[in-house]
């Protein structure tokens, strides 16, 4: 290595390499920490001039997230930032150093104006959950207050908006006419991991939270987005509630399997979950079938539930289109199915109301 500072992560067309300088000596080894099931080794090697390196084939994705775990001589670990690297990527735990690899494009609405907008708050009381259900209402600049339009309902809306741009997405989509004017309820996760694992105590929530934003908000068409295991909590509320959505967009839902899925068998909530899964492959028929797309990256854990359960909605008599996306299980992977899945989707069920 030469003395000053090299820039890593270096990427040729066949491999990638990291590095970490520790000139002190203070670390007793460096493991790449990722999430999209790269093999071992991931531990650096000690090279000279006090660096510690590794190189890896490139993987089959066109983003990588990750950390760096350092391990020091009292046995301590940490997962830092690649301080080389400046390139950051949001998410619900933190940020992570990213990688975009050649074949990766952005959306193009990220370099667009947004219609501005303005949000209100809403509160339900929830006595099934112990509590009270919040959603922020984002309304675009325009729009009246009564005035009927799509609304979308958005499982984790906050950290969506947050972590994956989604009032920037419909800002900017009917800034360019590519989407009509609408709303999005952004609904709090509260206790998130009791609440969107099949709890039979949150669609009544739900239900009414959506019974008030009609009130406010009187949706021409209500579409539900989830991601994770607000896709499930969708899944589970449409089918206790028929009727409740008109369409959904279900993106790495957590659509656990015992079969599938037993790496997860230590989450608190994998019982009900994988019994209500269970519940809708075995299922003969369906009261409300809706268009429905589900999203999920092509080195996921969950591809392989997802791909088992849009077989299934698709047999039940949903609309159902699954797109992989090159990614993993994170708010950018989902930020870029947006456009054009949800646009599309949107668009038809605007349309065929209009017919």
């Amino acid at each position: 290595m030469p003395n000053a500072a090299p820039t890593f992560p270096v990427v040729d067309d066949t491999s990638m390499t990291f590095a970490l300088a520790d000139r002190g000596g203070r670390l007793t080894g460096v493991r790449l920490a990722q999430e999209i099931g790269l093999a071992d080794p991931l531990e650096f090697a000690r090279v000279p001039s006090g660096w510690w390196r590794l190189r890896l084939p490139l993987p089959d994705v066109d983003r990588l997230e990750y950390l760096f775990e350092v391990t020091d001589h009292n046995a301590h670990r940490a997962t830092v930032n690649d301080a080389a690297n400046p390139r950051r990527a949001p998410g619900a735990f933190g940020e992570k150093s990213v990688i975009e690899f050649a074949g990766y494009r952005p959306p193009a609405w990220l370099a667009t104006a947004p219609s501005p907008g303005r949000e209100s708050e809403l509160r339900v009381a929830a006595p099934e959950l112990d509590g009270e259900l919040a959603a922020t209402l984002w309304t675009p600049t325009g729009l009246g207050a009564h005035e009927p339009a799509p609304l979308l309902v958005v499982h984790d809306g906050p950290e969506y908006a947050a972590l994956g741009g989604l009032t920037h997405y419909l800002g900017a989509a009917i800034s360019t006419g590519a989407l009509p004017p609408m709303r999005a309820a952004l609904v709090d996760p509260g206790e998130r991991n009791a609440w969107y694992s099949a709890n039979p105590a949150y669609p009544p929530a739900l239900a009414r939270l959506l019974t008030e934003l009609d009130e406010v908000a009187p949706a021409t068409v209500r579409i539900g987005v989830g991601v994770s295991l607000g896709g499930l909590a969708l899944v589970h509320a449409h089918r206790t509630h028929p009727g409740a959505f008109d369409a959904l967009l279900l993106q790495s839902g957590s659509f656990f399997t015992a079969e599938l899925d037993p790496q997860e068998s230590g989450f608190s909530g994998f019982a009900a979950v994988t019994a209500f899964v269970a519940d809708v492959h075995a299922a003969r028929s369906d009261p409300h079938p809706v268009p429905t797309v589900l999203t999920c990256g092509t080195v996921e854990e969950n591809l392989a539930n997802n791909v088992e359960l849009a077989a299934t909605l698709q047999r039940l008599g949903y609309a159902t289109e699954l797109v992989q996306v090159r990614d993993a299980h994170n708010f950018t992977a989902w930020r870029d199915a947006l456009d054009p899945h949800l646009t599309t989707l949107i668009m038809d069920l605007v349309r065929a109301r209009a017919a």
